[in-house]
């Protein structure tokens, strides 16, 4: 591009949208990138502070700030998502459904930090809506090399950047363990809990059992709600460390890989998660999701019916940024707990 006197550059094509600014009214271009600049243009240049404007002379090793917003979004883009219209280098990307969405934080990092271009995301692992911005994508110069946007496709790798999972509508059985419940001296007032937060997502439970403390009455009432098709299996009760705590050693004996039995986050400490061979889960939830508002629950869960994995290393991961303040007015996700990075 080439910089020269506004009143010089009646029909020359213009190279970058011009902005016009009013506070509390417009922020939009007057005038859009290959606009061909007439005579009545100028005042309206001038105007908006334009005494001098970039018009466009091709440079085969350069481009445009809009045509390398669109290699960045490629990069990003994965599916269930579509992008928005090239302005002034920047790109948004919408979700076209409901979903979790993941972040491949590395290669976002490397491609940050090449300078000139940046990509700004949401929280990776929290879920979003249809409709919903995902991320922006901006040139920072008017123009940038060519070989600079080819090292950005190369640090950001062969898969998109930007992941969103569908949220599938699972089934799920749940095992109230404990004597006291099965005996009918308390009320179990757990249950109701998980089937509140699953219904938020269109889940069903379609079996509940109180089997007691017998570690292997528990372990048989899990393989059978397995056996009866449940996507997924939440035992309640037995959690801690006291001796008599059966539940963990009772997802244990059903065959199932144990990932973590315990999590740095609190409330949710003594979260038990497991898979079974078939890669369904069986998770051991700890007193504290019954009554807190937000526990570990409420991170693991979306990953469960998107059948994103929960592992060792992201449980690790949680706990910069596990420690739920417990508000009085609660605002999750749209706060600090689980958003470590």
């Amino acid at each position: 591009m080439k910089l020269i006197r506004t009143e010089d550059a009646v029909g020359q094509v213009l190279c970058h949208d011009i902005t016009q600014i009013i506070k509390g009214v417009t922020k939009d271009a007057v005038f859009r990138k290959g606009h061909i600049i007439r005579e009545q243009d100028i005042p309206v240049l001038l105007r908006v502070g334009k005494e001098h404007i970039y018009i466009w002379e091709n440079n085969e090793n350069m481009l445009h700030e809009n045509d390398a917003a669109d290699v960045l979004r490629a990069i990003c883009q994965g599916e269930h998502m579509h992008a928005s219209e090239a302005k002034e280098g920047k790109i948004e990307l919408i979700a076209d459904i409901d979903g979790l969405l993941m972040i491949d934080l590395d290669g976002l990092r490397r491609v940050n930090s090449l300078g000139e271009m940046m990509i700004a995301t949401r929280p990776s692992g929290f879920v979003v809506k249809k409709g919903e911005k995902l991320c922006g994508t901006r040139i920072i110069p008017l123009v940038i090399e060519k070989e600079k946007m080819q090292r950005a496709k190369e640090a950001a790798g062969e898969k998109p950047l930007i992941q969103l999972y569908p949220l599938k509508k699972k089934t799920f059985g749940v095992v109230t363990t404990g004597s006291e419940v099965a005996k009918g001296l308390i009320q179990d007032t757990f249950t109701d809990v998980i089937v509140e937060k699953l219904g938020e997502y269109g889940c069903t439970m379609t079996a509940h059992v109180c089997p007691g403390d017998d570690a292997a009455v528990i372990t048989q009432t899990i393989q059978n709600m397995l056996a009866n098709g449940c996507d997924m299996v939440f035992c309640t009760g037995g959690m801690s460390v006291d001796p008599d705590d059966r539940t963990p050693l009772a997802i244990r004996n059903t065959g199932a890989q144990i990932v973590s039995y315990g999590a740095p986050v609190l409330p949710g400490a003594m979260f038990l998660a497991a898979y079974m061979p078939d890669g369904r889960p069986v998770c051991g939830l700890p007193g504290c999701v019954m009554y807190a508002k937000r526990t570990i629950f409420d991170l693991v869960l979306p990953r469960l019916l998107a059948d994103v994995p929960v592992t060792a290393e992201w449980l690790a991961g949680l706990g910069n940024g596990g420690l739920c303040l417990n508000c009085d007015d609660c605002h999750f996700p749209n706060c600090g707990f689980g958003k470590g990075v």
